[in-house]
């Protein structure tokens, strides 16, 4: 059974990966009003991982015979300097979310929650591969800001990116 803090504190991080989605939503439409189209298109992947992120933890939290409290969300930055800003505030992001899924992988520790426990140590694999994917899209950019051909090819890459759902998950 779960306790009212980490309940409280599942809920809240389902809140934040839907408002990761809205976030990478929203940095898609600016990629896409610069006419990054690849670039726009992996961040409607992006979108479609974090929702899938939110709703791994709502079916848990279901599972778990509790309840699911949907809060809403605030509204995401939508203008950026240029690409490079807008990955840049992607990795802090993801930095952030690392952060808040170590504090509740503290709390189910400490309350000895193993099933909790278990289900975060796949999102704690998940936040090393997200962090390293952003920190390599920002150093690829901070080479290809100024070089067009470089940014255009990294585009056309990015274009080729598609959501599948985990099969561990």
């Amino acid at each position: 059974m779960l306790s009212q803090k980490l309940l409280d504190s599942l809920n809240e991080q389902i809140k934040y990966e839907f408002f990761s989605s809205h976030m990478y939503l929203a940095m898609a439409g600016y990629c896409y009003s610069i006419d990054l189209d690849g670039f726009a298109n992996f961040f409607v992947v992006q979108a479609e991982e974090e929702k899938f992120h939110a709703m791994k933890i709502f079916n848990y939290v279901n599972d778990m015979d509790a309840r699911v409290q949907i809060t809403s969300l605030d509204d995401p930055e939508n203008e950026y300097k240029d690409i490079l800003d807008v990955f840049e505030k992607s990795l802090a992001h993801e930095g952030f979310v690392t952060d808040r899924i170590y504090k509740l992988m503290d709390i189910a520790q400490e309350e000895r929650e193993h099933a909790t426990i278990s289900m975060l140590k796949w999102f704690v694999d998940e936040q090393v591969e997200e962090m390293s994917m952003f920190r390599t899209h920002v150093q690829k950019l901070k080479r290809a800001i100024n070089d067009p051909s470089l940014l255009y090819a990294m585009d056309a890459e990015l274009a080729q990116r598609t959501f599948v759902p985990p099969a561990n998950a």
